[in-house]
């Protein structure tokens, strides 16, 4: 009888067990019936669900990173640039995302990086290497953003921004580019001296014809 009891007990405390489920704020939950999605519309707290006939997951509701080690890009001239880049995303619809991704971070982050690695790829390509390493960058990868986010909806995924930490370059690549941004520069300078010096030439005639002017006054 006292085997019997323990029994109950015990069984009365897997079930109770099995019959909640508690979402954290930070998190995004998901409800099953036999494997099928019912109900993902959980706020913070202690909820209930049938034990053995309904389970329940969660996911992180936070913003996530992934840092992107040194990966090579090929820009418009087919040289090599090795590029650090970081990505911010966060879970944007769970239903979508489990379908997506079987709810596997992992498998989420790699397919997002894949797209992301995507969308970088297509941009340099059109792009010389100075312009990438320019100021341009970041019209680069505003281009890329736009375009890539909406690949990452269909992951259940919001891609929040992506950022190039740094670009490094091979010593024939760094060489031509020094090279052509010198070149740039003193272009630059020159129109700046002509501009001067035209301007110059401009206000001394004006001068001139004040003073010539000023003295006819005088003179009258």
């Amino acid at each position: 009888m006292k085997n019997v009891l323990i029994i109950f007990l015990v069984a009365v405390v897997i079930i109770a067990l099995n019959s909640v489920f508690t979402v954290d704020e930070r998190e995004l939950a998901l409800r099953f019936r036999f494997g099928e999605v019912i109900q993902t519309d959980y706020e913070p707290g202690l909820h209930f669900k049938v034990p053995f006939v309904n389970n329940a997951e969660t996911y992180p509701k936070q913003i996530l990173t992934i840092n992107n080690p040194q990966e090579l890009f090929l820009t418009l001239e087919k040289k090599n640039l090795y590029v650090d880049f970081f990505i911010k995303w966060k879970i944007n619809d769970v239903q979508q995302y489990y379908r997506a991704t079987g709810g596997d971070e992992l498998v989420a982050a790699q397919r997002l990086l894949e797209t992301v690695k995507d969308g970088i790829r297509a941009e340099f390509a059109k792009r010389t290497v100075v312009e990438v390493v320019s100021e341009e960058r970041r019209e680069i990868m505003a281009d890329m953003l736009e375009r890539t986010a909406l690949n990452a909806i269909t992951l259940g995924i919001e891609l929040i921004d992506v950022r190039v930490k740094k670009i490094e370059l091979s010593d024939d690549v760094s060489e031509s580019v020094y090279n052509r941004m010198r070149q740039e520069r003193a272009r630059f300078a020159s129109e700046l001296r002509a501009q001067g010096s035209e301007t110059a030439a401009r206000i001394k005639a004006e001068a001139d014809r004040t003073v010539t002017v000023t003295l006819a006054n005088a003179y009258r």
